[in-house]
């Protein structure tokens, strides 16, 4: 992602870092009353004091990030940020120097900024990829100084174990740090109006595909729907519920034989027996749509529409005869 400043903007950012580095050092007993004023009585004076003194170590840690494209400026302003919630949480009691304290939150201000702006696609989501965004550059140049060659395979490795991250993440990272962000509406060049997008392929089916799909669809629900007219109720209720129902709401062989007053066993045979039967009106009505259907043994029968659906409540589920079994 671009960044730009104005002449008078860069102006205004270099007075500000020679006015911060003239502020004068703090001794360890000086540095004590000031954190201590703040701390307890909550006194601004000493805080602003205490943030003056320090701004030279805002500055310093922003001058080494300088080489990620952002402005300067910007970034001594996030680090100012993470130096006031330092001061914020600073313990003197702990007699630790305030810069030891501060280095931390100015660090992780200054590099949490970097990754929301570095580019527009939000990079190192996790702790090991921010790990791998701000050190990839530092021990690629380590492996290629004392290798004296680029990066290889092994250099990656490497860095990949140093890390502790996957390989892939390493090859990934190294592809986004290798350039920056680009627009594609950018043209190719000054004389042209051609853009970067216009050589992107477009994956998706075009409307004839799109069109055509959407009507085969609908043909095939179409007679799948006139199939299922050619079961009984009992191969209907099975069918719906063994194979147009929800992956969750599948039930088992062993539910519908409880449902339907038969053992497992001969839930399975009657499934496959209205496979066959569908199977067979499908392709009937694929090559002759007609107001009959086939059996699985050739024969036609009458279609007769039939009230039972697969969403219905316990009542709408056949149930074998009071008196006897039902038909083989």
């Amino acid at each position: 992602m671009a960044h730009y400043e104005d002449s008078q903007t860069q102006r205004a950012g270099a007075r500000f870092i020679r006015r911060s580095m003239a502020e004068p050092m703090l001794s360890r007993e000086h540095e004590f009353e000031l954190a201590t004023a703040w701390r307890k009585r909550q006194d601004e004076a000493a805080l602003h004091e205490l943030i003056r003194s320090y701004m030279r170590l805002v500055i310093s840690s922003a001058m080494r990030f300088r080489h990620y494209g952002l402005p300067v400026n910007d970034l001594v302003q996030e680090g100012s940020v993470g130096l006031m919630q330092a001061a914020a949480r600073f313990e003197p009691e702990r007699e630790v120097r305030f810069s030891t304290y501060a280095t931390w939150w100015i660090r992780s201000a200054i590099q949490d900024y970097i990754l929301r702006n570095w580019s527009i696609v939000r990079t190192g989501t996790t702790a090991s990829q921010k790990a791998l965004f701000f050190n990839l550059r530092r021990l690629r140049a380590q492996i290629e100084e004392a290798s004296g060659t680029s990066l290889d395979d092994t250099g990656r490795s490497k860095i990949a174990r140093d890390l502790k991250v996957a390989l892939s993440d390493v090859e990934s990272m190294e592809l986004r740090l290798s350039g920056s962000d680009q627009s594609l509406n950018a043209t190719l060049n000054d004389e042209e109006e051609t853009e970067w997008q216009d050589f992107l392929a477009d994956d998706r089916a075009g409307p004839e595909d799109s069109t055509m799909y959407a009507l085969d669809i609908q043909q095939r629900s179409r007679w799948l729907s006139e199939a299922l007219e050619c079961l009984d109720q009992r191969e209907r209720a099975i069918i719906e519920a063994r194979r147009l129902a929800e992956d969750e709401d599948v039930v088992t062989l062993e539910t519908l034989g409880q449902r339907l007053g038969v053992s497992k066993e001969r839930v399975r045979q009657l499934e496959n027996r209205a496979l066959g039967k569908l199977r067979a009106a499908v392709l009937d009505y694929s090559r002759a749509p007609a107001n009959s259907c086939r059996r699985a043994d050739g024969d036609f029968r009458q279609r007769i529409p039939r009230p039972f659906h697969a969403g219905g409540t316990t009542g709408d589920w056949p149930r074998a005869p009071a008196a006897g079994r039902w038909p083989q």
